[in-house]
């Protein structure tokens, strides 16, 4: 595949992954009635190179644990690991965690959840 092409398709998991994401923190904000505080942990979609030679998901516990302190702590923040499309991990990240995380080797991307909604503009589809 082309650099076009793989950027294009890079950019749409990107977003089908924050849509994926978003719907899960809707329900726990919706749960929980109120929006997290901006120092309490929040949701990031974190995308990762994951070397040929480590499991993807044991590369994304060890990448946690770098800024949580421990790999127990790391599994407890892990919300789901990305494998199959693009290699990353949802985690519940402060926001210093997360700008400590960006900054780690390997690290591609680092973005909050963020609930997106459609506008459908009223349109009905069917017959």
């Amino acid at each position: 595949m082309g650099l076009r092409t793989d950027a294009a398709i890079f950019a749409l998991l990107l977003s089908l992954l924050l849509v994926v994401s978003s719907a899960s923190a809707m329900a726990e904000e919706g749960a929980a009635g109120v929006a997290p505080k901006q120092e309490e942990a929040a949701v990031h979609i974190v995308l990762v190179h994951t070397p040929d030679d480590v499991e993807p998901e044991v590369h994304h516990v060890r990448t946690i644990a770098s800024v949580v302190g421990s790999e127990e702590a790391a599994k407890e923040a892990l919300i789901y690991s990305y494998k199959t499309a693009a290699s990353g991990f949802a985690a519940k990240l402060t926001p210093q965690q997360a700008e400590e995380i960006s900054k780690q080797p390997g690290v591609l991307s680092v973005q909050p959840d963020q609930v997106l909604e459609l506008a459908s503009g009223g349109a009905t589809f069917g017959v």
